[in-house]
This record gives structure tokens, sequence and C-alpha cells, in this order.
């Protein structure tokens, strides 16, 4: 069942390397026997010449797009599924340090959270307007009721600043908050982006940017590489027609070569874009 759902996701993965080296290969052969200084010597121009594959691109192109953003995310969750199953290391179960802002002035801290155990600890809850802190909310333990899906605040403290200067101070032993998140908030996986269809990833895009969690990257990095795959079958095809199509000297072997560089390069690129996207400044879509 894994494998079912492991090949869909690598095959759609490498479909523009794969797509350029059998165009490589394909062309090459052509100039190789001379059938394309015989079919240009007939008239036919190149822009003629580039039709059909441009086409078959465009078609794979568009079969590539409807997959990577409806098909394949059903697939991927079920081989997500596993792999965090069997295949992942599962000792690292705190999240240290998640600050989300809840609203335009509300923030939420938190220093600690056991993702096993839904348990977050030294957690803080600030409300500010026109620049000033109006209250602050502090709590040793905020705890997950699974059964009445609120959360539990534990040594609760409540302070109320007043216009005046003055402020009021309010203690519980327990008591229970309203927040509009869930455990999942508060754990995010990378993986978690291959799950989501295109409209899920846009969902997310929106509730995240609101949230200024800093999370939003992921699913955009996410969504632009769905996007750019397709162009990258036609882009790559149109590479490799121009450099297989003529004759030299080198003949299949020279060509097939250099489509393999040019294919491992797009791969480096892609992946140091996405590192320097996820660890720096840069735009997801660039």
């Amino acid at each position: 069942k894994y494998y079912i759902h492991f090949i869909p996701y690598f095959a759609n993965l490498f479909a523009p390397l794969f797509i350029f080296i059998s165009v490589v290969f394909f062309t090459s052969k052509l100039a190789s026997n001379s059938e394309i200084i015989a079919i240009f010597n007939s008239g036919m121009s190149f822009k003629r010449f580039l039709r059909p594959f441009i086409l078959s691109s465009i078609l794979l192109a568009i079969l590539s797009f409807l997959l990577s953003n409806f098909i394949i995310p059903i697939s991927n969750n079920h081989r997500i599924n596993f792999e965090e199953n069997y295949l992942s290391d599962k000792k690292k179960i705190m999240k240290n340090n998640i600050n989300i802002q809840l609203s335009v002035d509300e923030y939420l801290y938190i220093e600690g959270y056991n993702t096993n155990r839904n348990i977050g600890y030294r957690f803080s809850l600030e409300k500010i307007k026109d620049s000033k802190l109006v209250s602050k909310i502090r709590a040793n333990i905020i705890q997950w009721d699974n059964k009445k899906k609120e959360w539990i605040l534990k040594n609760y403290q409540k302070r109320i600043f007043l216009e005046n200067g003055e402020n009021i101070l309010i203690k519980k032993d327990t008591t229970k908050i309203n927040l509009k998140l869930s455990p999942s908030d508060f754990v995010f996986h990378l993986n978690l982006a291959e799950r989501m269809n295109l409209i899920e990833l846009n969902e997310n895009i929106l509730k995240e940017e609101k949230m200024s969690s800093g999370r939003a990257k992921f699913y955009k990095i996410e969504k632009h590489k769905r996007i750019a795959f397709p162009f990258a079958i036609i882009i790559l095809t149109l590479i490799a027609v121009s450099v297989s199509s003529k004759k030299i000297k080198g003949g299949i072997g020279y060509n097939l070569g250099l489509g393999l560089l040019i294919s491992f390069s797009y791969i480096m690129f892609f992946q140091f874009s996405s590192t320097f996207s996820i660890n720096g400044n840069l735009e997801p879509w660039i």
C-alpha cells in the first residue's frame, strides 16, 4: 500500500526531468539519422518542427497540474501517514517558543508545547490597543481537554491595565479559556502542505497570514512549486529540442550528457531556492 502511494508522488516530482531526457534521446536519434536535415530541406520551418513537441508538453503540463493539485495530495496523505507511523523519528515531542498573532490586537506565546500530551508550559496572552497593553493573561500550564474540546489554564493570572496607570490582578487555580485554536495549530509538520489540494493551500495561506505565525511561506512554496512544475515541462522540452536538434560528432551520448547536466542543475537550483525561501528572505514565488 505504501509503494502504491509512493510511486505517483515521485513520478510527478521527476516528470519534467523524465520528459526532458526522453525528448533529448528522441530528437538526438532523429538528428543522428539525418532525418531532421531532410525535414528542414523539405521546406519546414523550425517553428513548425517544434509544434508537436510544444502541444505534447502543454498536454503533459495540464495533466501534471491536475495530478499535483488534486489527485496526488490524496495519495500523499496515505504515504505521509505511513512514514510518520513507521519511519519518522518521534523523539522530538517538544515545540519551543511558539508565537501566534490571534487577531490584530491579541498575541499568544507558549514557551514549550508537548505534542504527545497536548500541554503547553508558561503561557501568556497579551491584548494591545492603540500601542498600549490593555490586559495580560499568564498561566503555568495550558492543557487541551479532548472531551469538552476546550483549553484549560492552571495557575491563572490576569492583569488588567487601566488608563490611570493602575492595574487589577485576578487569580484562579484553574479556568477555561476560549481560543480559536486547536492542538494542531501548535504543531506544524513540513510535509503538511503536501497533503492539501490547491483550494486548501490557499485557505491555509490566508489563515496563517492573519495569525502572523510565519508558516504561510511553507504553504506558498508548495503552491508555487505546483504551479512552476507544469511550466518546467514546457520549458525543458524547448531546451531539449534546442540542444539535440543538430547533428554533432558526439552524437546521442553528448546530447544526453548535456541534458543530464541541465537537468541536475535545475534540481540543484530548485533545492537552493527552496532552502533560501524557508530559512532566508527569498520570496516563495521566486
